[in-house]
């Protein structure tokens, strides 16, 4: 099929058209903010939404489309790093019955390269890598926006070494995620035994942390209770770290999947591990990344903070715990719906299809819904700190300025009979909103 070929003037003109719908078929790493292919400036079209070719091999990329409020009556204009990709996509659209469909071949060459037309771009997209990025890193090769000498990557588990020994990246060493939070509360370690625990596995403050874990499904007994995925434990470790004070922390962009998918070496050597000496810095360098209860009761008083519920809404409003180690149902009084997803295994409404982090701009779209806004000081909690944990990275990658995790969540609030809680559905709620999970139940 034969498809128009927009001018870059065509294409800018539609930058303020609600019917129209520019799409980027690039990989979620170059819309994010990465120069994948020496364009001249990073990130994506002003507004313009991310669809990867990479996705088309799904069977229900239609359904990621209409997620995405993709209508067939939309005016489409795709573009991409080559014209055949974009013309791919461009059938696609037009079999599912989209009959404005074309194409802009110009981007690299001319958008990118007008610093007059308007881009954006990830905040913290340096601290979301993909799997090429790591590749050349563990090669020896010198990667993009990377000037340290020194890195560890970390393969992330909980008390599932097997995950790592059936396969991980070469040269990635294991984690446990007891090594920086304890099992007794499920929040993270004291200082003391945090640089204990890091300088154990090799990293020190100014060390480059690459972490990831392995998707999985919630059939996996071993892997985290209330989480269907380990790469959601490589989250968790991350924030601490941050925490903890290391300047340099990375996640690979849909974990161990997407090192498979690009086709990379995997290994099952057993990496010993280089301690170091001293972490560098005391701990927490950066104690504002995480709440206790006492700050977390302050906060809900506050004009100028939110606590947000990072669960599924049976959850929230108390259907269910949640866990099968969490006896009593509800939420914290006044915490804000985060919306995490179906429920305590799954964090949909944060990842795209193949795992990697949604984009910035549907995640706020979702936030504001539910009046999450930057302006506030915002502290995510889950059950036990991981869906949190997750729900706070967006955040932190987007660059909002005052976020946090609050550690105890569910599990330390409703263990304490003085805390009061509540259930049901609050009068807040908007009846969109309730509409909205009477359809997905």
């Amino acid at each position: 099929m034969n498809f128009t070929n927009k001018s870059t003037a065509e294409a800018a003109k539609l930058l303020n058209n609600s019917n129209a719908k520019i799409i980027d078929v690039r990989p979620v790493d170059a819309y994010n903010g990465w120069r994948c292919e020496g364009e001249a400036r990073g990130g994506h079209i002003k507004g313009a939404k991310s669809l990867p070719i990479k996705w088309t091999k799904y069977m229900d990329w239609i359904e990621v489309v209409r997620s995405k409020q993709i209508l067939p009556e939309d005016e489409i204009v795709i573009y991409g790093y080559n014209s055949e990709q974009s013309e791919k996509v461009a059938n696609l659209f037009a079999k599912a019955g989209y009959g404005n469909v074309s194409l802009y071949n110009s981007f690299v060459d001319e958008w990118a390269a007008n610093l007059d037309l308007p881009m954006e771009h990830l905040e913290r997209y340096k601290n979301l890598v993909s799997a090429k990025w790591v590749h050349k890193l563990i090669s020896g090769e010198k990667p993009a926006e990377y000037n340290n000498n020194k890195y560890v990557v970390v393969h992330s588990h909980y008390r599932n070494r097997n995950a790592y020994l059936t396969g991980h990246i070469p040269g990635a060493i294991d984690m446990d995620t007891l090594a920086l939070e304890a099992p007794e509360t499920w929040n993270r370690r004291s200082p003391e035994e945090l640089k204990k625990a890091l300088e154990q596995h090799g990293i020190t403050a100014d060390t480059t942390v690459v972490l990831y874990g392995k998707f999985m499904s919630p059939k996996n007994a071993d892997d985290f209770p209330g989480s269907a995925a380990g790469h959601i434990g490589a989250i968790r470790n991350a924030m601490i770290m941050i925490y903890a004070g290391v300047k340099d922390v990375r996640i690979l962009n849909g974990g161990f999947q997407s090192w498979r998918d690009a086709g990379f070496e995997v290994t099952t050597d057993d990496v010993a591990k280089t301690p170091v000496d001293d972490f560098g810095v005391q701990i927490p360098a950066n104690p504002e990344i995480i709440v206790d209860v006492p700050q977390a009761k302050e906060m809900i008083k506050a004009d100028d903070a939110d606590i947000v519920c990072v669960r599924s809404w049976p959850e929230y409003i108390g259907e269910v715990s949640g866990y099968n180690y969490i006896e009593k149902k509800g939420r914290i009084p006044g915490a804000i719906f985060g919306n995490c997803g179906t429920d305590a295994y799954h964090m949909e409404n944060y990842r795209n299809i193949d795992h990697t982090v949604r984009e910035a701009q549907e995640v706020e779209a979702i936030w504001k819904e539910m009046a999450i806004t930057p302006d506030k000081h915002l502290a995510f909690y889950c059950g036990t700190g991981w869906r949190g944990s997750e729900a706070f990275l967006n955040a932190w990658l987007m660059g909002w300025p005052r976020v946090s995790v609050f550690d105890g969540g569910w599990f330390e609030w409703s263990n304490d009979p003085n805390n009061p809680f509540e259930t049901g559905v609050p009068k807040s709620a908007s009846e969109e909103l309730i509409n909205i999970q009477r359809k997905e139940k």
